[in-house]
């Protein structure tokens, strides 16, 4: 036997998931942590900013406050030191000193300001000589008519630089300048440790967010790797009982393991019933087989001379074809049941009028049999059903009752409306079912009594396909028995509006109406 051909598609080299959630998941705490760091510095860079330049607006306008009352026209160091030292030299009334509380907390505040390491003060008179200067450390003088406070950068200084002019308010003259030079050294170092912090914050927080994320990973990925490896098992022995333990989390991932054990499970229960399946339509059809194969040899050893023996073989094997002609029919319908979603996606029915009908078609067939309806529905009550199919189902179990009737021939069915839709219910006072067949009376095939059931005509395969079309219209079938006693069959379905009829209605209309239309144009 020759060998499959194996694929000669080259496998493409793969990353594993874990390294990609652990790499996404640190990227995206690393960035995370590195905008706002960035934010953070970026805003507390602005604050230390502005509070140096504040520093030399203030430090400008203290000078400027303190020198304006000079009532000399040009700035002096006789005029100038004083004021700016805070000592109470009195150089005559023009040039007086007061000796005030707000003086003497405005020279401290001064002296205060220019005192800091990294603040120079310059004080110029209006020709540019230079009169007071606090440090060694001042820029070169430049004339300015108005105050200007700016940020420099250059090779050899960097900082803020104030200037402003001064005019005396005695006289309403420019008399002098003043110029304040910020080093910022403060700023400069606290802005390089924050740096150095925020780097090592970086190192700190990549290897957390990777430890995280591979965490993280590992965690979110168990349950898939459970999933692989049942999934293996299950592809090796497709009858193992394998299953993935349950994990005790209340998370999606929990819900993926509890619905894919609930998927096995459902696979499990239909590779049983397809085995199951499988051997009962053999063994129904093995029956009525043997019997044609039995009828055919008798006549042809001497059936076809003795009209009488021709006449048994011949009923015998056309009732055994008609058997198998209904379970092959059954059997159809069953396959049917699964797809009424697609054959009849727009069908409502009027559920009253379709109870009525049937009850009354069965009171015309077994006059013997008392049918009592109990009909609570008022007026049309909408169902999204296919018509046909709710006549079946309700056939199926008045059938069941009619054939499991023992000495009370009697049937009850009722109909109401409940909060979720439309019951029904169908009653005989027959048979009954124990408890450990009514489990198993809607499988297909399962009959509680096979030789008796073989007897009244039935295959098994009625309530299957009961149940099998009120589930496919989203509907529930149960059955509650109890031996000597009879069962009752229960259905329930939900219901729609009549607006909501009318526009399913409407919708098959038009489809049925584009169908024919299609017809007819292929046609001609």
């Amino acid at each position: 036997m020759a060998e499959p051909a194996q694929s000669t598609r080259p496998q493409r080299r793969r990353m594993p998931l874990g390294f990609k959630w652990t790499a996404l998941v640190a990227v995206g705490v690393f960035v995370t942590f590195a905008v706002l760091s960035l934010v953070l510095v970026t805003v507390m860079r602005q604050i230390l900013v502005t509070q140096e330049r504040n520093a030399v607006s203030d430090t400008i306008g203290a000078v400027e406050q303190r020198l304006s009352p000079v009532a000399a026209d040009n700035l002096t160091v006789a005029n100038v030191v004083p004021r700016i030292e805070g000592t109470t030299i009195d150089y005559g009334p023009a040039n007086a000193i007061e000796d005030t509380p707000s003086a003497s907390i405005f020279s401290d505040s001064v002296i205060q300001k220019i005192s800091r390491a990294d603040i120079s003060l310059a004080i110029f008179d209006k020709d540019g000589q230079t009169l007071f200067s606090s440090q060694h450390s001042d820029q070169p003088f430049q004339r300015s008519q108005t105050t200007k406070i700016e940020m420099i950068r250059s090779h050899d200084f960097n900082g803020t630089l104030g200037r402003a002019p001064i005019v005396s308010t005695v006289t309403g003259k420019m008399i002098g300048y003043v110029q304040v030079t910020n080093h910022m050294t403060d700023f400069f170092t606290t802005m390089r440790q924050v740096y150095e912090l925020i780097i090592a914050l970086f190192g700190v927080a990549l290897l957390a967010s990777m430890l995280i994320g591979f965490l993280m990973a590992r965690r979110f990925l168990k349950p898939i790797r459970l999933i692989t490896k049942t999934i293996d098992v299950v592809n090796e022995e497709p009858q193992s009982s394998i299953r993935i333990p349950v994990l005790r989390r209340n998370d999606e991932l929990g819900d993926l393991v509890i619905e894919f054990n609930q998927m096995l499970d459902r696979i499990q229960r239909f590779i049983d019933q397809q085995g199951e399946f499988v051997q009962d339509v053999s063994h129904e059809l093995r029956t009525p087989v043997a019997i044609l194969e039995g009828h055919l040899q008798l006549l042809n050893r001497w059936g076809k001379d003795d009209p009488e023996v021709l006449d048994e073989s011949l009923a015998a094997s056309l009732q055994e074809v008609t058997r198998m002609k209904s379970l092959i029919q059954e059997m159809l319908d069953l396959t049917r049941a699964d797809q009424v979603d697609v054959q009849f996606p727009n069908a409502v029915c009027d559920i009253n009028q379709t109870i009525n009908q049937v009850v009354n078609d069965f009171r015309m067939i077994h006059p013997d049999f008392v049918f009592t309806l109990d009909n609570d529905l008022k007026g049309e009550t909408w169902v999204r059903v296919y018509r046909n199919h709710l006549e079946q189902i309700l056939i199926i179990l008045l059938d069941n009752a009619f054939k499991y009737s023992t000495d009370r021939k009697e049937i009850h069915v009722s109909a109401a409306l409940n909060s979720d839709g439309v019951s029904l219910a169908v009653q005989d006072f027959g048979e009954g079912i124990s408890p450990k067949d009514s489990d198993r009376v809607f499988n297909r095939f399962y009959r509680v009594d096979k030789a008796r059931s073989r007897e009244k005509g039935g295959n098994g395969l009625g309530l299957s396909i009961a149940q099998q079309l009120v589930e496919s219209y989203h509907g529930q079938i149960s059955v509650d028995s109890a031996l000597g006693h009879g069962s009752v069959f229960r259905i329930d379905l939900p219901v729609i509006t009549e607006a909501t009829a009318a526009k399913l209605k409407a919708s098959e209309a038009t489809k049925q109406k584009t169908t024919t239309t299609d017809i007819h144009s292929e046609l001609g």
